[in-house]
């Protein structure tokens, strides 16, 4: 080996050797193929989506999804990266599934109809229905205690004329629009379709929902309602009374953000002064409660609104200024003008949640055992973390690889959008199961880091496949013995 002398010191050069077939990247596979075969995870998939081919042969409907969601998983964000996993050897050694070739993942998802698709929102009520049944019973009390279902989408921009089941949305970008429906408590996304970038999802909330709440186990749902109502949450993008009609109609309380129109701006200036109180959490804040519901909507409905005080000088001059159009027209005018040093910003949100009249001050149990009725500012706190359903939309998009529709077939993009929510469930299901979530759940990016994508050694000794990885402390070895000390699945 040749020395080459630099500044004050001798450095070695580097010489590349042969390739060796034992290395991996992708260490945290082993836990993966663990994790999949501890939960069944392909035979329930197999079970619910059914055959999608006439022969019993090759790759099934199961395996070609929990392949796509474990290429996301480690990373992959195109077909194409199914290829690239193939060549790791050792890798694809320890996976549970075969590591199929990007032609043969798209052909098998391109027969996915919708027969597969309600099948396979069947098979995730049953993952998780068992799952659910796994966890400590602590774990278990918490999501009995309350249940919330949230509803949202998300454009997913694409390019070139020829994908199907694309279009332009409202900012002018060609775009499919995954619309999915999550069990917040349990952050797993059990529900979801692929749609075109302008279509409304509003006269699918209410089927949607129905689809989302079937996804939870029963024996949670009646718990939940024995001690409370459930609850749907949702943007002003689901304003419609449809949704709530259905919402009621299965047992749930609605608390769905309204659109600002005439008759909001109405309700808000017939709020008196010492009607406001402080909001929870969001210094500046202040919410109220009005008597006001939109025609045709369930009855006991009322509207909660919050107010956010906006000096002046903090307004925007562009008028395409989101937060401009939160502000009622005089009021922005005065404060444009300068007649005026502040201006409120205001949102509102129809609900049927019981609530006193008070803002802030929640009232005693009817009954015993029965749960107190909450303030105003209570309700309004627990609808502002809907945010929830946003962190799985991320994870789908930057955990997994939903920020990309591969293909140009609506088929082949509605599985790669089931593989990514597929992928973010199982790592919260990993992570839950493992208590390594304990002080936060990893997002997929550090879960990568910390446990999936470590380069490891494999050694085959005495029949045995040893991982030799690398020095200091890793997560691996404490998660496969959590794995294993699950119970097998039936």
């Amino acid at each position: 080996m040749k020395r080459v002398r630099g500044r004050g010191r001798v450095r070695k050069r580097v010489r590349i050797g042969a390739p060796d077939p034992s290395l991996t990247g992708t260490s945290g596979v082993a836990a993966l193929a663990e994790f999949i075969e501890k939960l069944d995870l392909v035979g329930r998939l197999d079970r619910g989506i059914g055959a999608i081919k006439e022969r019993e042969r090759g790759a099934t409907g199961g395996q070609v999804l929990v392949s796509l969601a474990q290429c996301q998983l480690l990373g992959g964000d195109v077909l194409a990266a199914l290829d690239r996993q193939r060549q790791d050897v050792a890798g694809s050694a320890l996976s549970a599934v075969p590591v199929l070739a990007s032609t043969t993942a798209a052909g098998l998802a391109r027969r996915f109809g919708p027969a597969q698709l309600a099948g396979l929102e069947g098979a995730v009520a049953d993952l998780t229905g068992h799952a659910v049944g796994l966890l400590p019973a602590s774990r278990r009390a918490v999501l009995a205690a309350a249940v919330t279902v949230d509803l949202d989408s998300t454009d997913v921009e694409v390019y070139g004329p020829t994908k199907q089941g694309v279009a332009y949305n409202y900012h002018g970008q060609r775009a499919g629009r995954p619309h999915l429906g999550t069990w917040a408590e349990a952050g797993l996304t059990l529900a979801a379709e692929l749609l075109a970038g302008n279509e409304d999802v509003r006269p699918r909330a209410a089927d949607l929902l129905r689809r989302l709440l079937a996804g939870i186990p029963e024996d949670i749902r009646s718990a939940a309602a024995d001690w409370d109502r459930l609850r749907v949450r949702a943007d002003a993008g689901y304003f419609t009374a449809d949704l709530a009609h259905a919402a009621v109609a299965a047992g749930c309380d609605f608390a769905i953000a309204a659109k600002r129109n005439t008759a909001m701006w109405r309700a808000y200036a017939a709020i008196p002064e010492d009607a406001w109180g402080a909001a929870e959490g969001m210094p500046g804040a202040q919410v109220a409660a009005v008597d006001y519901a939109p025609q045709g909507w369930p009855p006991h409905t009322y509207t909660i609104v919050r107010r956010v005080r906006i000096e002046a000088e903090d307004i925007s001059d562009d008028p395409r200024s989101r937060r401009r159009r939160t502000i009622e027209t005089n009021q922005l005018t005065l404060a444009l003008e300068g007649a005026a040093s502040h201006a409120h910003a205001v949102s509102f949100i129809v609900t049927n949640i019981p609530a006193n009249d008070h803002p802030t001050e929640p009232t005693e149990p009817a009954e015993a055992g029965a749960p107190p009725v909450a303030s105003i500012t209570q309700v309004e706190s627990w609808f502002r973390r809907r945010t929830d359903i946003e962190d799985r939309i991320r994870e789908a998009k930057l955990g997994a690889a939903l920020r990309h529709l591969p293909s140009g077939d609506h088929a082949i993009n509605t599985v790669w959008m089931w593989a990514a929510l597929l992928a973010g469930n199982i790592s919260v299901l990993l992570q839950a199961l493992t208590g390594i979530d304990q002080r936060h759940r990893a997002h997929g990016a550090r879960l990568r880091h910390e446990l999936l994508c470590v380069p490891a050694r494999i050694v085959r000794h005495g029949r045995q496949l040893i991982l030799r990885l690398p020095p200091g402390q890793q997560l691996l070895p404490t998660v496969l013995a959590r794995i294993r000390a699950l119970p097998t699945a039936a």
